[in-house]
């Protein structure tokens, strides 16, 4: 007979004892539970031990937990929490520097435990150990496990960081800025400041006056990667906070030894360092953002003045020799004719000025490029009068000699002037469009992601990188209009293939300006046409009748080698980053397929250490147990974080699976560290519940496979037209008298 389904079949291990074979009673109080493994082991009072999981971080097992206990569980006997974190915390006011190494060590293998960190905060640990960072006796392993053990604690969100006094901040900010400190102990004291930074506006402000830039600069100088990650992290929460002139000063005064000791570093970058690279270059793209939100006051003085710069950089000999002795409404009429000469749609710029964005973000590119490249620009707006002529009359603008660039720009000498209305493309048009288009692709303006590692390197070596990179786009927009013989109809269709030039460009991530320009001049308007054309004809493929039935047959076989291939993924296992409500943690944690495909397993990892062994997971979770498959915003720990723009991104990554845990049901919630991750493991996870697997991965796979299977099979039939409709099939024959009948023997 079955045991009923409350009951599980555990093994209960001690020191020095003969572990015992138990049928654990669900329903039955933990207190008697404890009572009875006591008694078989002649244990008086039972209410001084628990029980624990002996694999894993050894945590202790309550009534809120108990139902994680599964059939041929082990578990171990051991102190209650309470007294544990007693003895432990008297351990820590010892004289003997050993005694308080060996009882922080225990502390730090204990302190991830809830149970058992609710014990040693009720208790003032968290002072007891601010003691020990206070006083900084010891400047080794005793203040770098105390660290350690401080900051379990407080990851468990049961304190507040604004409770921590101003001593012992400038405490931890003295192991910051000391020179000669272990390799250990400045990694912990960073963390702990960021922390202190991105909750606390006060202490945060603190840290900003007691951390000086250059101390964090000679962090990102090393060669230590943990330490110039967190001091990357502290950088970071410290700008998020800085005034825009602050943040200003800051990012340039770091940017070159970024670039020299981070990104052309010769060992590769981890996940977190790209990550805060990301927020760096969000950073310091936002500084744009007031002026991309600022429309042009038509009743400033400065802005007016700009404005008439501008024109007077393009126009200034023709305006000043027609100009002289003219009335003032004459003279009004001239300007408002050389304005729309100069490429606005309206007389009055300022109405061309009012859309945001770009507002005055737009502008300040247009200026930056008539004062950067003079000649340049004066060619181009008096040669042609604002409007862009290429030769045989077709509108283009030619390249700038930009002498900020190191590699001389090719000359576009414009040897034809013939200027025909509909070839007509106005540079202030265009130049308000490109600046819409570079804020959309960089994302200008918009909240930084908590796990987004998309970074550009060459916006880390340059200065004014944005207004350099439109520099770079208004002469590539020139060549590409040039290329599609455009008229003014075709203003959009420009757009959106200069969108797609940039587009593939930055996704190969140029670690220079320079580079940039190559790559993307090297991406002419016929290369893009060649991309499209490809890309369509992988996903169209062919579409004749029996192509197509010849693809439906081919559909199952090839569906289960593509779940088969998923189930493989499950099995190799992941690397899963674990993220708070409040910000992006450190911790790593691993999830794998048993090679049976029976049972889920899982445990947390270091960072930085290779993949754990299948033993050594120390959680399990059978696949027959999990009842659904959740994702995006249906999973709990998403719904949990709101709906802000933040949280967009984890919408997409988020999934989780909901199991049996006792009478109540569990999750267990995964962030997936990529959009392909994703699509494997919810393909995976759908596949072992006997769910279609429905994800994009799967059809661009199934598209890829059926596209290659499909050329092999017609091979032979290459250059041989494939009609649409089958021949048709004649008509039977009058009679059967030709067949022949075998069963007369020939004499």
């Amino acid at each position: 007979m079955a045991p009923p389904r409350n009951v599980v079949k555990i093994a209960v291990q001690m020191p020095d004892a003969i572990p015992q074979l138990i049928q654990l009673d669900q329903a039955k109080p933990l207190a008697a539970v404890l009572k009875e493994v006591c008694d078989a082991w002649s244990l008086v009072h039972a209410e001084s031990y628990a029980l624990q999981f002996a694999d894993g971080h050894r945590r202790y097992i309550t009534e809120n937990n108990r139902t994680e206990i599964k059939n041929g569980s082990i578990l171990c006997l051991s102190t209650a929490p309470d007294l544990e974190a007693e003895r432990l915390l008297g351990g820590l006011q010892s004289g003997s520097r050993e005694r308080r190494r060996e009882t922080l060590q225990h502390l730090v293998s204990l302190a991830p435990d809830v149970t058992f960190a609710q014990e040693v905060i009720s208790r003032d640990g968290l002072q007891k150990l601010g003691t020990i960072i206070e006083d900084g006796d010891d400047l080794g392993e005793v203040l770098t496990l105390a660290l350690r053990a401080f900051l379990e604690l407080m990851e468990h969100g049961m304190v507040s960081w604004e409770t921590l006094s101003i001593p012992f901040v400038r405490k931890v900010v003295c192991y910051v800025n000391m020179n000669l400190m272990d390799a250990w102990v400045q990694p912990l004291a960073l963390r702990l400041l960021e922390s202190v930074t991105l909750s606390s506006p006060a202490l945060g402000q603190l840290v900003k006056s007691e951390v000086p830039l250059d101390r964090l600069l000679v962090h990102l100088q090393v060669m230590n990667q943990q330490l110039q990650t967190k001091a990357m992290a502290l950088l970071t929460a410290l700008l998020q906070g800085a005034s825009p002139t602050e943040r200003k000063q800051a990012c340039a005064h770091h940017a070159l030894a970024v670039l020299q000791n981070i990104i052309h570093s010769a060992a590769p970058l981890g996940d977190e360092m790209a990550h805060h690279l990301y927020v760096l270059q969000a950073l310091t793209l936002g500084l744009l953002e007031p002026r991309m939100r600022t429309p042009l006051d038509p009743y400033s003085q400065e802005q007016r003045e700009q404005l008439q710069a501008l024109r007077q950089a393009a126009f200034e000999s023709e305006g000043e020799s027609l100009g002289t002795g003219l009335s003032a409404d004459r003279r009004r009429s001239l300007c408002a004719r050389e304005f729309r000469k100069l490429g606005f749609s309206n007389s009055n710029p300022a109405q061309d000025l009012e859309r945001v964005p770009p507002g005055l973000l737009a502008l300040d590119n247009m200026l930056y490029f008539s004062r950067h490249a003079p000649s340049a620009y004066s060619r181009v707006s008096n040669r042609v009068g604002g409007i862009w002529q290429g030769p045989c009359g077709l509108s283009c603008a030619p390249h700038p000699i930009l002498f900020f660039y190191l590699p001389p720009p090719p000359q576009f000498v414009l040897e034809n002037s013939s200027r025909e209305d509909k070839h007509e493309c106005p540079f202030a048009r265009s130049s308000i469009q490109l600046t819409v288009l570079l804020c959309e692709l960089l994302r200008v303006g918009e909240p930084c992601s908590e796990t987004a590692q998309d970074f550009s390197p060459m916006f880390f070596g340059q200065d004014q990188s944005f207004h350099e990179l439109f520099c770079v786009s208004i002469q590539l927009l020139n060549k590409t209009w040039k290329e599609m013989r455009a008229t003014q109809e075709d203003f959009d269709k420009v757009m959106q293939v200069v969108r797609e030039q940039l587009a593939r460009t930055l996704a190969l991530k140029p670690s220079s300006l320079e580079l940039f320009r190559t790559k993307v001049n090297a991406l002419p308007y016929g290369e893009v046409l060649r991309l499209r054309q490809t890309e369509r004809l992988h996903q169209e493929g062919t579409l004749a009748p029996p192509i197509l039935e010849l693809r439906e047959k081919l559909k199952p076989e090839l569906m289960g080698l593509i779940r088969q291939q998923r189930l493989l993924r499950l099995c190799e296992g992941t690397l899963f980053r674990k993220i708070s409500s409040r910000r992006r943690q450190d911790k790593l944690w691993f999830c794998c397929l048993s090679p049976n495909h029976k049972v889920l397993q899982y445990g947390d990892v270091e960072e930085g250490a290779s993949p754990p062994t299948l033993e050594s997971l120390p959680e399990q979770l059978p696949v027959a147990d999990i009842k659904a498959l959740l994702t995006g915003k249906d999973c709990p720990h998403v719904r949990e974080k709101g709906s802000g723009k933040q949280n967009k991104d984890l919408y997409e990554l988020a999934f989780s699976v909901s199991y049996d845990h006792g009478e109540a049901e569990a999750y267990l919630n995964f962030i997936a560290p990529s959009k392909r991750e994703f699509h494997l493991w919810t393909d995976g996870l759908s596949a072992l519940l006997g769910s279609p697997m429905g994800s994009e991965q799967t059809r661009l796979d199934l598209e890829q496979l059926l596209t290659m299977e499909t050329k092999l099979r017609l091979l032979e039939l290459e250059n041989v037209p494939i009609p649409e409709q089958p021949p048709p099939i004649p008509p039977p024959p009058t009679n059967f008298n030709f067949c022949y009948d075998c069963s007369i023997a020939e004499p």
